[in-house]
Formats: structure tokens, C-alpha cells, sequence
């Protein structure tokens, strides 16, 4: 995931293997790789001639906040959880999530206004029912 997300190309198996600088891996082991993670809906692909090209199917950050809000569901508190984090942030990153959290405040206002179809997560707590990869990877893991 690492090469595709530093690329704003969709990219071969060929390009993504010369990528990885850490260690020499067999062709076959990067394409099954790739393949898996289409599978599981971390990539994207695209057919181009007799290959593929293989692209992210979301941001490292909107990764991340997921791997962050499931972290969030399996503990017995989150309320607890939530007070824990918000004092081992610096008060740049408070500040980066009070606007977040008013731009979330009015976005939510905004969907039940417009009566909008929400997808089955929109009763959860913290969840304004958008997913990023649509059912999976889900806070149900």
C-alpha cells in the first residue's frame, strides 16, 4: 500500500515491485499481494491490456481513521477512550479537531435536513453512516 499511495498513477505489479526498496519478493508474491488486497477492497484495479493497474481505494489517511474508529469500538469505553485521546494531542492537533468536529456537527445537520439515505451504520454512535469502502473494511471486525 505503501507505493500506491505514493503515486497518483494507477500502477502494474511490475512498477509496484520495483517500488519496494526494502527487499527483493518474487513477481508471483507482489500480484498475488496486489490481488488480495483488490479482493478486499484496499486497491482498486483496472485493466490494462493483458495486466492490471492496481491504485488505492482510499487516502493513508482515511486508512488510518478507520484503523483509529475500530480501535475506538473494541474498547469497553469510549467515552474513557475519547478523554484519554484528546489529552495526548498537541494543541495544534486539539485545534485540527475542533474544526473537525464543527465541520462533522454541521455536515450531520445538513444529511438529516436533506432527509438522505444513510447506510446501515448511521445509527452508531460517531458514525454519520458513510463508510470508506463501503462494507468492508468495517468497525464489525
Amino acid at each position: 500500500m505503501e507505493v500506491l499511495w505514493q503515486t497518483d498513477s494507477a500502477l502494474t505489479v511490475r512498477q509496484v515491485s520495483n517500488g519496494l526498496d526494502q527487499r527483493e519478493l518474487a513477481h508471483t508474491t507482489v500480484m498475488t499481494v496486489l490481488d488480495r488486497l483488490a479482493k478486499k477492497g484496499f486497491a482498486r484495479r483496472e485493466r490494462d491490456g493483458r495486466a492490471w493497474r492496481y491504485r488505492p481505494a482510499a487516502t493513508r489517511e482515511a486508512y488510518v481513521a478507520e484503523l483509529m474508529l475500530t480501535a475506538l469500538d473494541q474498547t469497553g469505553d469510549r467515552v474513557a477512550a475519547l478523554a484519554r485521546f484528546a489529552q495526548s494531542v498537541s494543541g495544534a492537533e486539539a485545534e485540527v479537531l475542533r474544526e473537525a468536529l464543527t465541520g462533522v456537527e454541521g455536515h450531520e445537520d445538513a444529511v438529516l435536513d436533506g432527509n438522505a439515505v444513510l447506510d446501515g451504520n448511521a445509527g452508531q454512535e460517531g458514525d454519520i453512516g458513510i463508510g470508506l469502502w463501503g462494507h468492508w473494511p468495517t468497525r464489525y471486525c
